[in-house]
C-alpha cells in the first residue's frame, strides 16, 4: 500500500512537472464522493500573490501524488478549473462536517478530513472523524475506514459498522488498519 495523506495536506503541494518545473501549487482537493476517489484539483498559482488560476488539474491526467509534490507530465494537461470540479463534489464542502453514521444509524462522529493514498490510485482510503462518545469517550480525532459501501450525501456520511473496530489514532498505524479492514470486508 502507498503512504496515506491527508487531503489538507495536499493543500499548498506545489504541482511540478517531470522536467523538474514547479508550474502551480495545489488549492482545493475535487472528490467523487461516491465512487471513492480523487477526481482533481483546483489550482493557484506560484508565490505570495498569486491567486487562483482558471485551470484545474484532472486527476486523470497527474502522474503521481507524492510526499512532498503532485507530478504531472506537463504544464499542457491543465483544463478549464469549472470542468474539473464539475466532475465532483466542489471539494471538501459536503464531505467535511459531515457527520458519521454506521449502517446502524449510529452516529460516531463528523468528518474532519479525507485520508487519501499517494501514488496513482487517487483512492480514498478512509476520514479523519472527530470522534463522539459513541466511538471515543476522549473524543480524539480519529481514522475511521471508507469500505466499499460508501454512501456520501450532503448530510452524512455512512461506513460499516464493522469500520468502528478498525480505527487508529495516527496515519501509519491507519494504513495497517485499512488494510485489515479490507481484508476482513472481503471474508464476509
Amino acid at each position: 500500500m502507498n503512504t496515506l495523506v491527508l487531503a489538507s495536506e495536499l493543500s499548498g503541494r506545489v504541482v511540478v512537472t517531470l522536467g523538474g518545473e514547479a508550474v502551480a501549487q495545489i488549492k482545493d482537493v475535487v472528490f467523487d464522493g461516491p465512487a471513492g476517489r480523487i477526481t482533481g484539483f483546483t489550482l493557484s498559482g506560484r508565490g505570495l500573490l498569486a491567486g487562483p488560476l482558471k485551470q484545474g488539474l484532472p486527476f486523470s491526467h497527474v502522474h503521481a501524488v507524492g510526499a512532498s509534490a503532485v507530478m504531472i507530465v506537463s504544464q499542457a494537461l491543465f483544463e478549464d478549473r469549472d470542468a474539473v470540479v464539475g466532475r465532483g463534489e466542489a471539494g471538501r464542502g459536503r464531505v467535511l462536517g459531515a457527520p458519521v453514521l454506521t449502517e446502524e444509524g449510529t452516529d460516531i462522529g463528523t468528518v474532519t478530513d479525507v485520508v487519501i493514498e499517494t501514488g496513482t490510485s487517487g483512492r480514498v482510503v478512509g476520514f479523519e472523524v472527530a470522534a463522539n462518545d459513541n466511538l471515543d469517550r476522549q473524543h480524539r480525532k480519529v481514522f475511521v475506514p471508507r469500505g466499499q459501501s460508501l454512501a456520501v450525501s450532503g448530510q452524512a456520511l455512512v461506513v460499516p459498522a464493522r469500520a468502528q473496530h478498525f480505527v487508529a489514532d495516527d496515519l501509519p498505524s491507519f494504513a495497517a488498519q485499512a488494510e485489515a479492514f479490507l481484508t476482513h470486508m472481503r471474508h464476509h
